[in-house]
């Protein structure tokens, strides 16, 4: 209080301190900088993404064309969908998809890190060609891997020959299908998270394989006791993006099989981008989305409680 008196305006104290004017006009400044960041970002996310899913779910309980305005169905659209056979054989087929490619990708995306985490000559490079499929053409993955699995001249089934196994149809046989799907959908998106796993390897302190070499264990108790604790959060990352991965995908079947033969690999996405966009049944096809969303938001909730869990442990 004595300050505030004895100060004159002029003293070198009152001159440094910024006016409350000037302090408001720079905080303004400053937030119209920030805003000028995010707000197309923003835009485009609330454009692209949120109305469209609120539009959505609005959606799933009416029927509409795409012509004729949308009218109120309650849950017949959802009544319809748990009676449809090609839906819910949509339903099991994704499923299928998700518990063989989830599992065999996180594990051939370890091995491949675990591999090539070692100081070895020209590493770099076989990286490079382990990362190369993701970044190949999807219709080029879908036809060079339609012809490996040709059943006449392809070289999967030369390659069983040798064995004395007569190799099925593949993509032209029911059972086979889906399992050929999986198998290129491993290969194809191995290498990506090969990199997060090698993320992962390379943050786990050299300290901790050292001290537990000194007490004498062997390569698979530093595996377990060392390398699988330290990769607890990036294998938790690689699980939740590869079941999202899982449950929307499209691309890969549409090309390879188009959901053939019969229905054998029609998956949730496909079944969706038929019903509405081909046969202009946006209601029955909001449904459909629901559940795929539905389905997608309960694991990743069971995993992180899961993963929670374990880690009050």
């Amino acid at each position: 209080m004595t300050d505030l008196i004895t100060a004159s305006p002029d003293s070198p104290s009152v001159l440094a301190r910024p006016r409350p004017r000037r302090r408001r006009s720079r905080g303004w400044r400053n937030a119209l900088i920030g805003w000028s960041f995010i707000l197309p970002n923003l835009i485009g996310f609330v454009a692209i993404t949120l109305v469209p899913v609120l539009a959505m779910f609005a959606l799933s309980f009416a029927s509409w064309d795409g012509y004729n305005p949308p009218s109120w169905v309650g849950l017949k659209n959802f009544r319809r969908l748990f009676k449809d056979d090609a839906s819910m054989t949509a339903l099991w087929n994704t499923l299928y998809y998700a518990v063989g490619y989830v599992p065999l990708t996180m594990l051939a995306a370890l091995g491949l890190a675990l591999l090539l985490n070692r100081k070895m000559r020209g590493v770099a490079f076989f990286r490079a060609v382990a990362f190369f499929p993701y970044i190949t053409s999807l219709v080029a993955v879908a036809i060079v891997w339609n012809m490996l699995f040709n059943p006449q001249f392809g070289p999967v089934n030369q390659f069983l020959g040798w064995f004395g196994v007569h190799g099925p149809g593949w993509t032209t046989s029911t059972t086979w299908a889906m399992p050929a799907v999986i198998v290129t959908s491993v290969w194809r998106d191995m290498g990506y998270y090969m990199i997060l796993f090698l993320a992962g390897l390379q943050a786990i302190p050299k300290e901790l394989y050292e001290a537990a070499e000194v007490d004498g264990t062997n390569a698979w108790q530093r595996f377990r006791a060392v390398t699988v604790p330290g990769l607890r959060p990036t294998s938790f990352l690689v699980l939740i993006l590869l079941t999202v991965q899982a449950f929307k995908v499209f691309d890969l079947i549409y090309v390879m099989t188009q959901g053939g033969p019969g229905d054998a690999t029609l998956v949730l996405a496909q079944q969706i981008y038929q019903t509405g966009i081909v046969d202009g049944q946006y209601g029955y096809a909001s449904a459909i989305s629901v559940l795929l969303f539905a389905l997608v938001l309960v694991l990743t909730l069971i995993q992180f409680w899961f993963n929670g869990r374990r880690e009050r442990k």
